[in-house]
């Protein structure tokens, strides 16, 4: 793997894209599952560097960004998510807490469904008639599809039956037959046209059509398989109001049936994983709901998840396939990353060519070597992963993978770490690779800000020696800006001007902006708070750093031994001689929240991500980018995400922007 800063661009930058092409062009470039692949790694890279989330990253926003090819409908009552669980223990773990909310020991009834691989939808009826139909969306507001959905049959216009509530909510799944689908593809591949990924991908597709003909067109179907919560329907059990709704016109899936303890709804999920090939609709996992209403009250809701329901999702689909070549990526610390290439394998709905290989000790216990035939799988249906090697026809011209004594993009030696299993590059200043990761650190949003200079602008000022520093970019010039390619005199002027700009800093900016191993900017706000003096901090020793709080021994040696290289002292004088400055830091005292710690959650009113962190970090508080049983605080938004539940789990007092406001007064 590249190194992380650059890959998240990267990743950010293909989620725009495919969200602009989807909702604006009405065009998708990749299926929902290779979409939901690239923005699940994109979450594990920024919960594995924090330091890098920014508010407009997709991560950060809500649902999808409203680009006006549909009006917004906001739902009458939250249309929830649901937890997953991949292993049995997940799934024990889940009945236990269950019993002991309910204080009750006896095995749990539960309904248990068939998880359709569709799109979820969400209808309303007033007084029988139906009156509009959206998407999920965020779970509060989705996309107002009402036309679209008209043109499938399974969805009554008017209900049958009798004794309907005034206002009517119906959850289901909008799903396409495998025969149905076949088909398509087959009328598609007849005309020469380009054929689909897979069926859920076609129903997504369709429901977001402008034209409801096109969507006429599509053989959809759909399966109820709940209500709103706040409607008003007489019944004691889950099980009564999906056979209530069949009355008025609605199909639920045939295969629900109920279950009493785990025991037995894992002998359901053993027999519909048998037989899921053979069913005429694609699934992907079981959903369990606790069937007595009256105890789906009593758990009530997580966060974005009900307490009483979970899926079950089917292991990660496998397939054969071999190792091309091992490849080693330099992130911007000069550490070597080993890559699988492999032959390009079609796996859960994704085309597989790259698999990270972590580091040499992984490789050593696979036994991977070049040329072997491997299995991968996608680890939670997301992470590719190569599972296990087929040993037993490995080949004589198999290669054990040997990690390289020199670097691959610069040639300058390696070494191993102390006391860890990784090697680094040690061509720390010639090395392109470091140089490009560490200019895009250094110009990032939260480092020193200078907006303009993205991934193939420095590309080209490293490749073409104009750059081979931090330093560099203070010595730029329009000449040179304007030499290089898609760079005209007016964009030119106006980096420039950006890159001047950020001369005028804060001290935290600056010592984030270095790229310190181990300090991210949390940290880096708490060494400019402590040390106000540059030349104070650039002195102090490990053990007087691993006094404070959030540093420990490992990270206090890392500071101090970035300050004390010679070429690290150079560096940051010629940033400061070329006009690079702080304001120095007041002395505040009684800061009303000094080591508090907070973490935030969801979308909030009063700010930003960012500048409610710099409000907190004014009054003295620490905020975190996870959330742990040391945090005091969880300031909650609206839409919060899993953060919420993991407060409520931790008994963690949760702040209402409200509360927030009043806090910082």
């Amino acid at each position: 793997m590249k190194n992380p800063e650059t890959t998240i661009l990267a990743l950010r930058k293909q989620i725009q894209k495919y969200n602009y092409h989807y909702y604006v062009l009405e065009e998708t470039l990749v299926t929902d599952s290779e979409y939901d692949e690239i923005f699940r790694q994109l979450q594990a890279l920024e919960e594995q560097y924090p330091e890098t989330v920014t508010p407009d990253s997709p991560t950060q926003q809500v649902g999808a960004v409203d680009l006006g090819a549909f009006q917004s409908l906001q739902h009458k009552s939250p249309m929830l998510s649901l937890e997953n669980a991949f292993f049995l223990a997940e799934l024990e773990a889940f009945d236990r807490r269950i019993q002991n909310r309910l204080q009750n020991n006896a095995p749990i009834e539960y309904v248990c469904e068939p998880k359709i691989d569709g799109v979820a939808v969400n209808l309303l009826y007033y007084r029988g008639q139906f009156q509009k139909g959206a998407t999920r969306g965020d779970g509060i507001t989705g996309e107002d599809i009402t036309r679209n959905l008209k043109t499938i049959s399974d969805i009554p216009i008017r209900l049958t039956g009798s004794n309907h509530p005034t206002w009517l909510e119906i959850r289901g799944e909008v799903y396409i037959k495998k025969s149905a689908f076949q088909t398509l593809n087959q009328s598609l591949q007849d005309a020469q046209r380009k054929k689909f990924v897979n069926a859920r991908n076609v129903a997504s597709g369709s429901l977001r059509q402008l034209d409801p003909s096109i969507t006429a067109q599509r053989p959809l179907s759909f399966f109820a398989h709940g209500y709103g919560q706040d409607m008003n329907i007489n019944a004691t059990t889950h099980y009564e109001i999906i056979t209530q709704l069949t009355t008025w016109g609605f199909l639920y899936c045939p295969m629900t049936e109920i279950a009493l303890g785990i025991p037995a709804c894992l002998k359901y999920y053993q027999h519909l994983k048998n037989v899921r090939e053979s069913l005429p609709y694609e699934i992907d996992g079981i959903v369990y709901k606790v069937n007595s209403i009256d105890h789906q009250i009593k758990l009530g809701f997580a966060a974005r998840t009900p307490r009483w329901a979970i899926a079950h999702k089917f292991p990660a689909k496998e397939a054969k396939t071999r190792v091309l070549a091992i490849d080693f990526q330099v992130s911007r610390s000069g550490i070597l990353t080993p890559v699988a290439r492999i032959e390009p394998v079609f796996v859960g709905g994704a085309t597989i060519r790259n698999v990270t290989l972590h580091n040499l000790k992984e490789i050593q216990r696979k036994d991977i070597h070049i040329h072997d035939e491997v299995v991968v799988r996608r680890a939670g249906d997301v992470i590719p992963e190569i599972v296990s090697v087929r040993k037993e026809l490995r080949s004589p011209s198999a290669e054990p993978v040997i990690y390289p004594m020199h670097c691959p993009v610069c040639g300058s030696q390696t070494k191993h770490i102390e006391n860890q299993i990784a090697i680094r590059c040690t061509g720390y200043l010639i090395c392109k690779a470091q140089q490009k990761a560490r200019l895009l650190h250094f110009v990032s949003r939260q480092a020193m800000d200078i907006n303009g200079l993205g991934e193939k602008l420095i590309s080209q000022l490293v490749d073409q020696g104009i750059i081979h520093n931090i330093t560099d970019l203070y010595q730029l010039t329009i000449e040179t800006l304007i030499s290089l390619a898609r760079m005209g005199k007016r964009s030119s002027e106006k980096l420039l001007s950006r890159i001047e700009a950020s001369k005028k800093t804060t001290l935290a900016r600056f010592l984030y902006s270095l790229g310190i191993p181990g300090v991210g900017t949390t940290t880096a706000y708490q060494l400019s708070k402590h040390f106000p003096n540059w030349e104070d901090l650039i002195q102090t020793s490990p053990s007087t750093l691993e006094s404070l709080p959030e540093l420990g021994p490992i990270l206090s040696k890392q500071i101090s031994d970035f300050f004390g290289l010679p070429e690290h002292q150079k560096i940051i004088a010629k940033l400061q001689s070329a006009g690079v400055h702080w304001s120095a830091q007041k002395t505040q005292h009684a800061l009303s929240l000094e080591g508090k710690t907070f973490v935030i959650t969801g979308n909030l009113k009063l700010g930003s991500r960012e500048s409610i962190t710099n409000m907190l970090q004014e009054k003295g508080a620490i905020v975190h980018q996870q959330i742990s049983s040391k945090t005091n605080y969880l300031i909650a938004g609206y839409a919060p995400g899993s953060k919420y539940a993991k407060a409520i789990e931790l008994n963690i007092p949760i702040l209402s922007e409200q509360a927030l406001e009043k806090l910082l007064q």
